[in-house]
């Protein structure tokens, strides 16, 4: 309950207790539970879709899904997001190691420029879209896309802080990366796969016969993606941080929501 409590403060603005004691090595250790919390996300993403279903238009109701998603996160992985995209649009200086230091510095400057911004705006324009496509499809589709959207996120980024190395020695991220062990990262991907196979139990007749081999495809297509994006960030930072996390979170999520219509439009 512990490492709940604590993914839960770390990951989201919902209010835990606070006479905790907490370690560096506690903190690390909640990553194996990073995946039950985005479960939490998911559950209150199809609530609000429902509650707000019942008043508004569909069109309206992404939107605000949309929002409470990033409220529930405080806006901290599109922070990531901006902060890593502004830092990748900086001027070269010639030098492999004068930029990445640059891009380092640019990453603790809490101030977000236009390519931040546009990051974000894409960022959340895409995943709009997404979901709006994603209404024409089967009901479940829809909303187990809803369901595993935050999950599939928190998964991918323990594997990003597994084979990651921190590019720094300060921030929250030197925390987790390369921090963690193979057990966190083994409880995480079995917990994700119970959660994956959970709807059989509740929902059978209406899963498509395809399902379980999309999500085989999904998740080695996943891993494949954190690797590329971990290598890529190593060559641009030395390594990772808090920043770059948020980043592998928020493209992740949309590289789900683009595979799920992908495969229910071609599976048929």
């Amino acid at each position: 309950m512990k490492k709940f409590l604590i993914a839960l403060q770390l990951l989201t603005i919902i209010p835990v207790r606070k006479n905790m004691t907490v370690t560096g090595a506690d903190i690390a250790k909640s990553s194996s539970v990073f995946v039950l919390v985005g479960l939490i996300q998911g559950i209150i993403l199809i609530i609000t879709d429902y509650a707000a279903g019942s008043v508004f238009h569909h069109d309206l109701v992404i939107g605000i899904v949309l929002m409470v998603y990033v409220l529930s996160n405080g806006g901290f992985h599109l922070d990531g997001l901006a902060d890593t995209f502004d830092a990748l649009a900086a001027k070269s200086e010639d030098t492999l190691n004068a930029d990445k230091e640059k891009r380092l510095l640019i990453l603790k400057d809490p101030a977000t420029g236009p390519i931040g911004v546009t990051a974000i705006a894409f960022s959340l324009g895409l995943k709009y879209l997404a979901l709006n496509n994603l209404t024409h499809f089967m009901t479940f589709t829809f909303f187990s896309s809803l369901l595993f959207l935050p999950v599939i996120s928190k998964w991918t980024m323990v594997i990003s802080m597994f084979h990651g190395k921190p590019a720094r020695e300060d921030g929250l991220g030197r925390i987790f990366i390369n921090k963690i062990g193979f057990k966190e990262l083994a409880v995480s991907t079995l917990m994700l796969l119970l959660l994956l196979t959970l709807p059989r139990l509740f929902f059978s007749d209406y899963i498509p016969g395809s399902q379980y081999i999309f999500y085989a495809v999904l998740l080695i297509t996943m891993y494949c993606m954190c690797r590329a994006l971990i290598h890529f960030f190593h060559n641009k930072f030395g390594g990772l941080t808090g920043d770059t996390l948020g980043a592998i979170g928020e493209i992740t999520e949309i590289i789900f929501l683009f595979m799920v219509i992908i495969w229910s439009r071609f599976s048929i």
